[in-house]
């Protein structure tokens, strides 16, 4: 009923509900955010991530950090779930926390930024300081209409950032990525400092125009099954980190951390010692290894690019044998990309499994169609190339009992969330605990 209500009701008057509370929140707990050193992480894919690794950085100079991201919550050391489902949280929600971190005496505080957020004023009164981007691919089309959309609500914060509070001796610093599509728009809204990443150092020429940018790129990238290795380059340094997060595309999210740390004048050597003792971000590349005999990998991805860059660079380079996918999608959601992300894991997977993901008002048939299309298109056969079983926890069983040794199980889509939502009920869900109660069942391991 609310979300039929929401779709009636013109969004220009909704942003302005959104903004009046977040006024209200921002004056009552006293504008938190200005007596706080604000990093915003914006982007499609790999903002959780980021924002850990950047905690974690920081944490390892020895600062006081409070975060705020899809999966988790933090004030110095006290940490929980994030368990509403939201990426940015309510302006009231948010200016809390914000005051509790204050009280707390964090310097820091590092907040996951959602186009959502930011088109409907939720963030309205966070004086950033340091705002980085991931990447933009397509994503929240039924929201954004359109992808240059998308990308003008991303860029805001950017746009806006000489105009937050200024704070005493703290600079006003963006951070870009120069292989995506909108460093060109993001350069050229001014900070005190910018800094650019890259995969390649060939990406520097772009700078020409640019020459006060720091440039920072990764080199002698090497990704093995349970390591990825790179060599950070800075202007003045270089050094070897080993990364125990699978996949090139960590090893961006790790640029990017590390653009942020150089830009409070943390050293290199303490970069590496944090970044090489992160083994886990829930539900991100999470290997779950209870002696099984073949690989399992429990992983957020739910957008074509992510899960491009999860099959074709990350998992089949480190699998030997067949790559059984369990795929779903969320429903009140673009409906364009199904297809696209069906066709996609198709490409590269051996076996499918089609399954329910957050249907939230939408028939979950209709959705598994949608995915469906896709993966006929490559002349995919079911019941032989690609399965449909509705039941989530039956899917991933059903993935596990088609896997041989060598084989590696891929469960996207759910990540670490706690909820699956159905239409017109909600039940509790443990991606992690599910899967590890089917393998020991599958494979008779003992707890």
């Amino acid at each position: 009923m609310f979300t039929t209500i929401k779709k009636i009701i013109p969004r220009p008057l909704i942003n302005l509900y959104h903004k009046l509370k977040a006024i209200s929140a921002t004056i009552y707990f006293g504008f938190p955010s200005r007596k706080l050193t604000v990093i915003g992480i914006t982007g499609t894919n790999g903002k959780t991530t980021t924002c850990n690794m950047i905690t974690k950085i920081l944490e390892e100079e020895g600062y006081k950090v409070g975060m705020a991201t899809t999966i988790n919550f933090q004030i110095g050391r006290k940490k929980w779930v994030n368990e509403t489902k939201i990426t940015t949280l309510s302006s009231w929600q948010l200016q809390s926390l914000l005051a509790r971190m204050v009280r707390s005496k964090c310097r820091y505080a590092v907040i996951e930024t959602s186009s959502h957020a930011i088109d409907q004023n939720r963030v309205w009164g966070i004086d950033y300081d340091i705002v980085g981007i991931t990447n933009i691919t397509r994503e929240h089309l039924d929201y954004h209409h359109s992808i240059e959309q998308y990308t003008q609500t991303k860029t805001i914060i950017f746009q806006n950032l000489k105009k937050y509070f200024k704070k005493k001796k703290t600079k006003k610093i963006s951070i870009i990525n120069l292989q995506d599509s909108s460093w060109k728009k993001i350069i050229k809204y001014p900070a005190n400092k910018k800094y650019a990443y890259s995969l390649t150092k060939q990406s520097s020429i772009k700078l020409k125009k640019y020459p006060k940018t720091i440039f920072i790129h990764a080199s002698d990238i090497n990704t093995k099954p349970d390591l990825t290795s790179f060599l950070i380059n800075t202007p003045n340094h270089a050094k070897q980190i080993n990364l125990r997060l699978l996949g090139r595309f960590n090893v961006q999210n790790a640029l990017l951390a590390s653009c942020i740390a150089r830009s409070q004048k943390i050293k290199l050597k303490t970069i590496k010692q944090a970044l090489e003792k992160i083994d886990l971000i829930p539900g991100r590349m999470q290997q779950i290894e209870l002696g099984q005999p073949f690989r399992v990998i429990i992983d957020y991805a739910l957008t074509p690019d992510s899960l491009e860059k999860l099959y074709k660079n990350t998992i089949r380079p480190i699998t030997t044998g067949k790559i059984i996918a369990v795929l779903g999608a969320c429903g009140d959601r673009d409906r364009g990309k199904r297809p696209i992300m069906g066709e996609i894991v198709a490409t590269h997977a051996d076996q499918i499994i089609l399954t329910h993901e957050d249907s939230w008002t939408e028939n979950p048939e209709d959705i598994i169609k949608q995915l469906e299309s896709g993966i006929t298109v490559l002349n995919k056969k079911l019941d032989r190339d690609y399965f449909i079983i509705a039941n989530r926890k039956e899917a991933i069983h059903k993935a596990l009992t088609l896997a041989k040794p060598g084989d590696t199980v891929v469960i996207t889509g759910k990540g670490a969330e706690t909820k699956m939502i159905y239409p017109g009920h909600t039940i509790d869900w443990n991606e992690q605990r599910v899967t590890e109660e089917l393998i020991r069942e599958v494979c008779d391991i003992k707890e």
